[in-house]
Order: C-alpha cells, then structure tokens, then sequence
C-alpha cells in the first residue's frame, strides 16, 4: 500500500522536495518526434508556480520522464486575501457553462466565491499543497497528449515520487543531478546544451538580460550580480533573504557561476566513474562552508539509483538535526525504497 503523502510531505522538517514522475510503461511519450510536448510541460510549470504557493528550483524534462526540485511556501499563502485565494482558484479551476466553456473570472464570482470562509479555506490548503500541485501539472499534458494520439488511458506512470532534501549539500547535489539528466542520458552533447532543464532556462535568461559577461570561472565573489537571474520565473540559486531581498534561493553565496563549475565538475565524474570532485571544484564548498565529501556522497547516492533502480526516502544527512518544536503541519516518517525508477534512460 502506498505510503499516505502527509507522512512523506512536511514543510516543518524541509520545504524542499525532488519530485519525479514517469511515462507509463517507460515509454518515450515526450519524444520520437512528440519533443513539443515538452515544451507544453515547461510552460505549464511556470504558470503554476504563479499560482501556487510553491516555487521551483531546478528542472529536467526527459522523453520519458520528468525531474522536479520544488520548495513548499505555506507563510506566503497565509498572507493572501480571501479574494485573492479565490481568483488564484477559479483562474486555474474557471466555471464552465453548459457547453464546457470557461467563463470569465469576474469581481462579483470573486467576491460570492470568498464570502465562503470554509471554501476559501479548503483553497487555500491547496494551493500550498504539492500533491495538488503536481495533479494540476500532469492531468492537463496528459489530456492533451491522449487528445493529440486520438487515444485514451493513462499517461503518467502512477503516482509521482517525491523525496524530501534536508541539507545545503543534497540541495547542491539535486541542483546539479537534475540539470545534467539529459547530458547523462546522451540526450545532449554537453550540459549546457540541454534542452527543458532549468540550467538550460538560467543561461537563456541571463543572456536576454545582457549579464552574459558577469558568468566568470572564478571562485571570488566577482562571481555575483543580480542581473543574472533577476525576474526569472525560477527560484534564484543565491538565497538573498539576507540582503533583504526577501526571495528566497538555493543557498546562500551560491551564485550561476557557481552552478556552472560545479555542474561541469559532476558531469567529468559521472561520464568517467571518478570518486572524488576535482580539486579546483573543492573550494567552492570552502566558500559555501559546506563539506565536499557530503555532496558527493549524495551526488554518489543519485548515481547508484541507475544500477538500483530505486530512491532513497531522503536525501541529506542520516541523523539530522531536530527542528525547533513548532505545529507540525504532518507526522514525517521514512517510507519504504520506490521502485521502477531510473536516473536516465
């Protein structure tokens, strides 16, 4: 029996979730010649996140699977109205009339629709919650791949998988492990190349932005400037809170040059089985005061899952620290390994 998501999901150990979904019977629904649809994927993520009270940081979109880093943000959905909850709900669920078509999204539904407290607060859980989040992303596509083949049946495999991250190390290590599926997968010739990933999308953006010539291999803080990822419908890598920006990001420091070497760096180590991260890469961790032998155990965690076929419950330390008593929001508990996955095709 499957394990319940509210015993996997619970933002008051971790807001930060890799989730994975795969085609049914592993077969490539999103390619030979369907390479649009990943394209519809990538677009309907990105109104989602306008959306939801969830934001993305990392994504790979495959033939015939799909990679996710998501951070839950439950704080910022307790700030919005009632009338906000309800235009966020009827613009992604719109009334329909007697024929199946939307109706407009008009001030007076908005305003009927948020004098219901219990209505409104039903929405609102939702709207935060990531198993309805990733129902809102897959359903659509899949109706509209079975209406593109003039068939019906399921699309997606299951349910999705999601794996809590509990620590800076693993959160770097995800990152870098989801931009490199299609590179790891032969899909691309390098990483940077990558079509449908959020390394790809970073690259583009910060070009369109004119902050190209801010990308420096360089480990001294010349590596950061806001132009280059500023607006971007993405999560920043460089965690700004601090400055009082107020978006948060990966980590601290960690900025798109950053990402560039150590993606470079995991990708030299996966195509050539090395067991140590180089040594020019070491003293990105020393600035981000992380530990590089606890990135790559987690980085070699994700590379085991080819030969395995299965998923840790978690990725991060095994013995964490214990969060500050709060109101749990859910009882997290590890589940049993997943099988039927694999890291790349």
């Amino acid at each position: 029996m499957p394990t319940p998501r509210s015993r996997i999901v619970d933002e008051a150990v971790t807001p930060w979730y890799h989730c994975f979904s795969r085609c049914v019977r592993k077969a490539r629904l999103c390619g030979e010649g369907r390479e649009h649809r990943k394209g519809w994927i990538v677009k309907r993520l990105q109104w989602l996140v306008e959306i939801f009270a969830i934001d993305c940081g990392g994504f790979a979109v495959m033939d015939n699977h799909l990679h996710l880093l998501l951070r839950l943000d439950s704080g910022r959905s307790e700030s919005w109205s009632k009338e906000e909850v309800a235009r966020r709900w009827l613009t992604l669920f719109p009334i329909r009339d007697a024929d199946g078509r939307p109706l407009p999204v008009t001030e007076e539904r908005i305003r009927r629709c948020a004098q219901d407290k219990d209505w409104t607060d039903k929405m609102r859980d939702r709207l935060r919650n990531l198993g309805w989040f990733m129902k809102c992303l897959k359903e659509p596509l899949a109706r509209m791949a079975n209406a593109e083949d003039g068939c019906t049946g399921a699309f997606w495999e299951g349910r999705f998988k999601s794996v809590p991250v509990r620590s800076e190390e693993a959160l770097l290590a995800v990152a870098a492990y989801i931009d490199l599926n299609p590179f790891a997968a032969g899909v691309s010739s390098a990483p940077e190349t990558s079509e449908h990933t959020s390394l790809r999308e970073r690259l583009d953006h910060c070009r369109a932005n004119g902050a190209e010539t801010t990308l420096r291999d360089d480990l001294s803080t010349r590596t950061d400037d806001s132009r280059q990822e500023a607006g971007l419908w993405l999560l920043p890598l460089n965690d700004r809170r601090t400055d009082g920006n107020g978006r948060p990001g990966l980590v601290v420091g960690f900025t798109l040059s950053l990402h560039l070497r150590l993606v470079d760096a995991a990708s030299r180590a996966v195509r050539e089985g090395k067991a140590s991260v180089p040594a020019d890469a070491e003293s990105i961790f020393k600035r981000l005061g992380l530990e590089s032998s606890s990135w790559l155990d987690s980085l070699a965690s994700l590379r085991r899952l080819r030969d395995r076929r299965r998923f840790s419950s978690r990725l991060g330390p095994r013995h964490s620290p214990a969060p500050p008593p709060r109101r749990r929001l859910g009882v997290l508990q590890s589940s049993p390994p997943v099988t039927g996955f694999a890291a790349a095709p």
